[in-house]
């Protein structure tokens, strides 16, 4: 089996919480880790999600703590289309 991890970004407008962060989180670009593994048996090339990290602070500073959670992909789909949704500050 093949296993593939991808980065991207996401990014926030307004402060946001997700149930496996402590807490509230403050407006910015965060980045975002996903790991897949191939799904085996297919004829074609098809993968599953096996984890979706969120490294916080959006922007470490040096030298300073930077977490990184594992995140329901639902759930942040959700927050990030409520944020998108929010009325301008």
């Amino acid at each position: 089996m093949t296993d593939r991890t991808t980065e991207t970004t996401v990014t926030f407008r307004h402060p946001f919480s997700l149930s496996a962060l402590d807490t509230a989180q403050p407006a910015g670009t965060y980045r975002l880790v996903i790991d897949e593994e191939e799904i085996a048996g297919l004829s074609f090339s098809a993968y599953r999600r096996t984890a979706t990290m969120l490294h916080v602070p959006a922007v470490p500073l040096p030298g300073g703590l930077n977490e990184v959670f594992f995140v329901d992909p639902a759930e942040l789909a959700a927050a990030l289309e409520a944020d998108g949704k929010a009325d301008p500050s």
